[in-house]
């Protein structure tokens, strides 16, 4: 191909490329977050799939603990026995949110992990889910997708969920689309890393998110207990 071949040829592909971003963000336009208070317990709406927030701790407590997280991520992972341990101790004064934020560039089973917590969910176990998965998260982070969803319905048999409605609910687009709110919610708030811990609305510095993952509880611990005096 000569040199104005290769200019031609060039210039489709840039149409077509163009076209297809175009395509793309007709058909799936980013949710529009603006109008959601992400520092409340979000209720359930068209916009994420009918599911609201999934809430642990005191419902009504004086401090809005939440935590933008991946099922897959290592850190995640270590802090989760952590923030076991704060509400634990702090649990008549914490209202604690999970929110998914699955990072599926690195960790490609992330997002499967989070339907499977939005599945269990939608039959009333979502924090027995999101428990399994995390304390599971060495058994089927690197599983291919059959072996994976094969190890979800395993959770899920043992939580007594009906193993059938689960598995047509990984996919469901309710499920979809409440992992896609999350996430829109997260970016809104300037998430760009797992996990992400808000108190009241105010974004924790890596120092004291450091300390949950790796289990010194002093940073948080003496940012409660400021909240709580208030």
């Amino acid at each position: 191909m000569n040199k104005t071949g290769w200019i031609i040829f060039g210039a489709i592909v840039v149409v077509l490329l163009g076209g297809l971003v175009v395509w793309t963000r007709t058909t799936n336009p980013p949710l529009d977050v603006s109008n959601v208070k992400n520092n409340s317990i979000i209720a359930a709406s068209e916009q994420n799939g009918n599911i609201a927030d999934h809430v642990t701790g005191n419902a009504s407590g004086k401090i809005l603990f939440i935590e933008y997280g991946d099922y897959q991520c290592p850190s995640c992972g270590g802090a989760y026995t952590n923030v076991k341990s704060i509400l634990e101790e702090y649990g008549n004064d914490i209202t604690f949110i999970f929110r998914n934020f699955p990072l599926t560039t690195v960790h490609p089973n992330a997002r499967a992990a989070a339907a499977a917590a939005e599945a269990a969910g939608l039959q009333g176990k979502f924090w027995e889910m999101h428990d399994k998965l995390y304390e599971g998260q060495s058994d089927w982070e690197n599983l291919d997708g059959t072996k994976r969803t094969n190890m979800f319905k395993t959770y899920a048999t043992s939580l007594g969920l009906d193993v059938s409605k689960f598995e047509s609910d990984l996919s469901a687009k309710q499920v979809t689309q409440k992992i896609n709110f999350d996430l829109a919610v997260g970016k809104a708030v300037d998430v760009n890393a797992t996990p992400t811990f808000f108190l009241n609305g105010e974004k924790l510095d890596d120092k004291t998110s450091s300390g949950i993952v790796q289990s010194d509880l002093t940073d948080i611990k003496a940012k409660l207990d400021s909240l709580i005096k208030k």
